[in-house]
């Protein structure tokens, strides 16, 4: 049975391939929905082509609502969506995909059933089916291009929907089994390379030293570091000067060796 989550039905409106219907399904239910409604399709229901696309999603089309035209899929809907990419004359608001499915949530939230209609795959929907919505989804698309496959308009407008009822953060950084670094974590991996490069030799003239100090602390600034990056830079440091001290000592011993 479909989940018990609040949410639109999806209509397919006259879809004429089994293999998008299974697109649109896969599409669905990456996003959790998982009702829909088959508007008369093309080459007839059950279709084998459609199971096949729709790999794991292949639930919705055992539960979705066949209708044998527009009427009969919207007869419990208090508002419908209608998707097109072509200018239509048809006095209707006119939503972005964000915008309709913000309003469909406070439809939902509300109590009322919403529906958002896709047409068939070689012209999109009809102004007839138009004329039966409430409002228009457009998708700002290349209008040298405008043609949406029915697979992805579907997977576009659910992503919009799980964007209005799931916490999304912006950006998150995964850190794995490490933590950031604290500004002690920094200083102390800071005043380990400027140690070992003023012994090298680095910060010369002495004149320009102190300006060349706040550039690489400064450079250490602009990185965000975790634990785990100022542990191996420690190691690199660390196993530099063991191999030049390793080195210097192999050389030394050599030209001992030699002078013997």
């Amino acid at each position: 049975m479909p989940s018990d989550t609040p949410q639109p039905a999806f209509v397919l409106v006259r879809p004429q391939m089994g293999e998008n219907i299974g697109a649109a399904a896969r599409a669905m239910w990456n996003f959790g929905l998982d009702r829909m409604r088959i508007v008369h399709p093309r080459d007839g229901w059950p279709n084998p082509k459609a199971v096949a696309m729709a790999s794991g999603a292949g639930r919705l089309l055992d539960e979705a609502l066949l209708a044998q035209d527009l009427p009969e899929a919207l007869q419990d809907c208090t508002f419908v969506f209608a998707t097109t990419a072509r200018p239509r004359e048809l006095v209707k608001p006119v939503y972005s995909p964000e915008a309709a499915m913000k309003l469909a949530r406070d439809k939902i939230d509300n109590g009322e059933k919403v529906a958002v209609l896709f047409g068939p795959e070689r012209a999109g929907l009809e102004n007839d089916d138009i004329a039966r919505a409430n409002a228009i989804i457009s998708v700002p698309v290349n209008p040298e291009f405008a043609s949406l496959n029915l697979g992805q308009c579907v997977l576009l407008t659910a992503y919009e929907w799980q964007r209005q009822v799931t916490e999304m953060q912006p950006e998150v950084t995964e850190l794995g089994k490490t933590d950031w670094a604290t500004g002690q974590d920094v200083e102390s991996l800071v005043s380990h390379y400027e140690d070992r490069l003023d012994e090298a030799g680095f910060f010369f003239p002495e004149t320009k030293s102190a300006g060349m100090r706040v550039v690489f602390r400064n450079m250490f600034s602009r990185m965000r570091l975790t634990r785990a990056d100022v542990q191996m830079l420690h190691g690199i440091m660390r196993q530099m000067v063991r191999w030049k001290q390793t080195s210097s000592a192999e050389a030394e011993a050599s030209k001992t060796a030699g002078e013997k």
